[in-house]
């Protein structure tokens, strides 16, 4: 039953998703399947004219009959086949073929039975040079047809086989780039930054009569769902420039070689339509740092990223071709890319504060039916943490709600459920057992109380005992007044207090524990752990950071647990501060509960009763006001430390 706290599940990142076409695209069918038409119509018209023989064809046994008959005119003996003609009779129908053929089949009698009859017969030499050309002819160029096919295919510069050193990017000419800075919100700083990129590209004299010089390369950096994508096609729209699209992937194959030869024919191109915009997403795949190590390097991807560094450096920028990467790993690419003459320019695209959130959802509620009821400075107050990926996911699904419950418009209500389903999961509908209710329900209410009790701390918002995502029984969501971006120490012995709320209840209330609160001990751990060797907030230990590892600074990664390089004595001093960090925070939350045993049994009936709370009711209960910010020196006051 883990706490669920503002910070969301980060969804894909977002962009511009309408569809574009790629330079130089057509909508007509392509040569090959012509060809292979054309070709069948002549095989056609050779069969018709040159290899089928004229007249109908009758048996052998109908055309003794015929001659037995007197119905014989005349007959040409081949060594295969017998041509002839056949008498006309008064009442048939002269359109009527009196043409016949029929196969010869060896019959010593048959000149003797000619003479017979009167009918004019002669030998014939077959002339079979044009069916004997055609018969090999043919399946040749039909051989050479099907080889120069799957040749082009494979060594097209669409991306065949043998075309593996061309680059994989993707062109957009400089109309087909819709995108334009008034699609993008929340990143003004960023923004700010890339419009001097467009000038460069519109008006490069400007800079270059002063003695300025372009930069090369932009690098923009930021956590999933940003906008970094969406940014770097609003400068080539606003640029009116070509826009070529690849992810640093791309690059790297199982051929040696195959890497650098496309970073060439990347940069070949790139000066072909000078000026222009090269957008490489993803970077971090391509320009990781060089290491050498005893199992050896990555030679294909290291010769790859060499190529890239040359090229940057050969190129001339005065051209005006503008290298943009993006990367949420800025901590793991090579020095050597962030060099100036390289990324001359290192652009942070961060997540919104409460105004850039309000803004991105205006722009993504333009194409929704909106009800009036509905306040998006609300819901971004309510979005804390949200990245632009997931304020569009959050719209998406709010319409979604709304469509499945048959509604014209999209009110609070869905957007609140949508909110819920982001951060909490989806609701499900299991029901569980009196007693287990009963648990989740002391729970929730012990980490609501200390987190209402406590001052300084983010409100509580929702309390809810309903079975939501993985394994969660139940969850207490508290959203902040404000953007934060500093904790102070008593700022986290607050949340270690309100994480361990839940077990306090249980004991106090029930006399035993579940195992309900392993989420809750595990992230209490983590803080306090954090507070000791990475925060140098334990005066025991002092102000040294005894953790050492380079953690990423955009991507919620947990790194492996290595022990730093400390000795025996301080990992046994590190151990003993956590727990007693831990300990106090239990201590206080065990107080915060025992002084208010009468609300916790009130709180948890009106839980039982209707399954979700909302923050301002459980307020009521409590006896408190509506949350305020509150000064720093105001927060919690912080536990005695240990000598």
């Amino acid at each position: 039953m883990p706490n669920q706290r503002s910070t969301p599940r980060f969804n894909p990142r977002g962009g511009d998703r309408r569809p574009q076409r790629p330079l130089g695209a057509s909508a007509r069918p392509s040569s090959p399947l012509w060809y292979g038409l054309a070709f069948l119509a002549v095989l056609g018209i050779a069969q018709m004219y040159f290899l089928t023989p004229a007249g109908r064809s009758i048996p052998y046994s109908e055309f003794k009959s015929l001659l037995k008959s007197g119905q014989v005119v005349e007959a040409s003996i081949g060594d295969q086949q017998i041509r002839g003609t056949l008498k006309q009779d008064a009442g048939a129908d002269g359109k009527q073929s009196r043409q016949f053929t029929t196969t010869r089949v060896e019959d010593p009698k048959l000149t003797e039975e000619l003479d017979a009859k009167g009918v004019k017969y002669t030998g014939e030499v077959v002339n079979r040079w044009l069916p004997d050309v055609l018969g090999w002819i043919i399946p040749l160029l039909f051989l050479v047809g099907i080889w120069g096919f799957f040749f082009r295919r494979m060594s097209g510069a669409e991306g065949g086989v043998m075309s593996f050193a061309r680059s994989r990017a993707k062109i957009y000419a400089d109309d087909e780039v819709k995108v334009r800075f008034a699609d993008v919100a929340g990143v003004d700083e960023a923004k700010d930054e890339l419009k001097e990129i467009v000038e460069f590209l519109q008006n490069p004299k400007k800079y270059t009569n002063l003695g300025g010089r372009i930069p090369k390369g932009v690098l923009l950096v930021g956590p999933p769902g940003t906008g970094k994508t969406l940014l770097a096609r609003a400068v080539a729209g606003e640029a009116h420039v070509p826009f070529f699209s690849l992810s640093g992937s791309e690059f790297v194959e199982m051929f040696v070689g195959v890497g650098a030869a496309r970073i060439r024919d990347l940069f070949q191109q790139a000066e072909a339509k000078a000026p222009c915009i090269v957008f490489i997403d993803e970077l971090d795949a391509l320009g990781k740092v060089r290491v050498q190590s005893p199992l050896g390097s990555h030679e294909e991807r290291e010769q790859t990223l060499n190529q890239l560094l040359a090229e940057m450096d050969g190129f001339d920028s005065r051209k005006g071709v503008i290298i943009m990467g993006a990367t949420n790993r800025p901590e793991v690419l090579d020095p050597a890319l962030l060099r100036p003459g390289r990324f001359d320019r290192q652009v942070l695209v961060d997540k919104p504060d409460v105004k850039g959130r309000e803004e991105i959802l205006r722009i993504h509620a333009r194409d929704v039916k909106i009800a009036p009821d509905v306040d998006l400075k609300v819901v971004a107050a309510r979005t804390a943490g949200f990245a632009g990926a997931d304020l569009a996911n959050l719209v998406n699904e709010a319409a979604l709600l709304a469509a499945r419950s048959d509604q014209t418009s999209v009110g609070m209500k869905d957007f609140e459920s949508a909110i819920d389903r982001l951060i909490a999961g989806l609701e499900k509908k299991r029901v569980m057992s009196t007693k287990e209710r009963k648990i989740v329900a002391y729970h929730e209410s012990g980490h609501a109380i200390v987190a209402t009790v406590l001052p300084g701390l983010d409100p509580v918002h929702k309390i809810s005992i309903v079975q939501r995502g993985f394994g969660a029984l139940g969850y207490t969501m508290q959203l902040p007044l404000e953007d934060r971006y500093l904790m102070t120490r008593g700022d986290l012995y607050g949340q270690l207090a309100v994480l361990l709320g839940g077990r306090t209840a249980e004991e106090i209330a029930l006399g035993e524990i579940s195992t309900g609160a392993q989420n809750d001990l595990q992230r209490a751990t983590d803080i306090a752990r954090a507070m000791v060797t990475e925060f140098g907030m334990s005066d025991a230990l002092g102000a040294i950071n005894y953790d050492g590892n380079k953690r990423p600074r955009f991507l919620d990664i947990p790194m492996p647990q290595e022990r730093g390089l400390y000795g025996e004595e301080t990992a046994q001093l590190i151990d003993a501060e956590i727990k007693r960090i831990l300990t106090d925070a239990h201590d206080k939350a065990r107080d915060i509960l025992t002084t208010n045993r009468d609300k916790l049994e009130i709180v948890t009936r009106r839980l039982l009763e209707i399954e979700v709370m909302e923050g301002d009711e459980l307020r009521t209960l409590l006896g408190v006001s509506k949350p305020s910010t509150t000064p720093a020196e105001d927060r919690i006051p912080l536990p005695p430390t240990s000598p």
